[in-house]
Formats: C-alpha cells, structure tokens, sequence
C-alpha cells in the first residue's frame, strides 16, 4: 500500500485500488496515473523500479472523446524481464466529464500459463496404446470411430447428419463391430440415434454398401 498521499484523487480511488490488489495480489499491480501531468500517482503491488512521480508515459488524453468507452483492454503488455501482461486500464472522469486520472491493473499472465501447461501434461497419453490389449474390446472400437468421427466434424453425435450416420456405420461394419450381436444397442446409444433408427441405416447400407447416392450440384 502507498504512503499517505495528500492528492484527492487517490484518497477517492485508493480503497478501489486496494480492493484490486487484495483480491489478485501478488499476481497483479494496480496503478493510479495522472492524465494531466503523465505522472505516476500512486502504485500498489508494484512490478517494476517505478514510483509515484515516475513518468507514466501514457501520452495526452486531452483528445479523449467524452462519449468513447472509458475502459480498455484486455491487452498485452511485456516486462523487462520478459513476463507477459494482460492489462486493463479505466478513465475515470471528473463532474465535468474530463478524465482526472488513468486507473491501469497489470495481471501477471505466467502463473497462470504455467498452470495451464501443467494440467494439460497431467496424466496426458505419452504412448501409443497397446493394441493387444484392446483388439477384443469392441465397445472401445465403438468409441474409437464415433469419437474420432465427431471430433473430426466438430459437432456432436446428436447434431451428425444420415450421411455421417452411414459413414460411421460403415466404418464400423468395416472393423467387424457388427459381428458382436449386441453391438447395435451400444452403437445406437453412442450416435445418440434410437434401436429402430440404427437397424434401419444398417438395411440400407447393405442395400448400398458404397454409402448412399449424393446429389451433384452444378
């Protein structure tokens, strides 16, 4: 928290600010600059050498259009040191509608990065899968296609056209799932489809074993 500092400005502002640096300390540094003089009003949790009274070098806000959006961001900022920001900042105005001081919060993006990589790592497949192990295991092969079939297509089972219907039913008539007599009950539940609607696209796959008729568009 900064010394007691006279200006009126950042006794008004200073519980805010406080609040910010409470609430994402020691990941974040809130800061109170001055449009007028450029000038560093108050810092707390502060990441550089900076000071109140350094340069802001924020650059005039003279020009600031009193009906433009008085927050921006988020957007990137780097450090010396290479650490990378996110970074929001809100001109707060006084009664007469002019900007009176410049509110910047700086969030420390590594941690977060960091956590990121260790949970997509965690326990993530680093082998292939022993095939051995799973080559009588038709309900994974179930789950194999239909899985790697709706990733592909980016939609889910519920929302796969009859077209993808029949292809995934296709592929796995080709992989001999259908030699299993219980396959179609799970088949179904996995396409999200009813039994009735299943044995119906496997008739007609055997009718046409290609995969169905498609329209030709000019």
């Amino acid at each position: 928290m900064p010394a007691e500092n006279p200006d009126p400005r950042v006794r008004t502002w200073s519980p805010v600010c406080r609040a910010v640096a409470l609430l994402l300390g020691p990941y974040a540094e809130v800061v109170l600059h001055d449009p007028g003089t450029d000038r560093v009003l108050a810092i707390w949790n502060p990441m550089t050498p900076r000071a109140p009274g350094d340069p802001s070098l924020l650059g005039e806000l003279d020009g600031i259009d009193p009906s433009a959006p008085d927050v921006y961001g988020p957007y990137e900022k780097l450090l010396p040191d290479g650490r990378r920001l996110s970074s929001v900042s809100a001109v707060l105005r006084d009664d007469a509608g002019k900007p009176a001081a410049v509110l910047c919060v700086n969030l420390d993006r590594g941690p977060l990065e960091q956590a990121a990589a260790l949970l997509a790592g965690f326990a993530a497949p680093t082998a292939p899968r022993p095939e051995p192990l799973f080559e009588r295991d038709w309900t994974e092969r179930i789950n194999d296609v239909v899985g790697g079939y709706v990733r592909d297509r980016g939609r889910p089972p519920e929302r796969l056209t009859r077209e993808d219907r029949l292809a995934v039913l296709a592929e796995l008539d080709r992989a001999g799932v259908f030699a299993v007599r219980r396959a179609v009950p799970v088949v179904a539940t996995a396409l999200r489809i009813s039994r009735s609607t299943a044995y119906s696209l496997l008739a007609e796959l055997k009718q046409h074993p290609a995969g169905p008729t498609k329209e030709h568009h000019p």
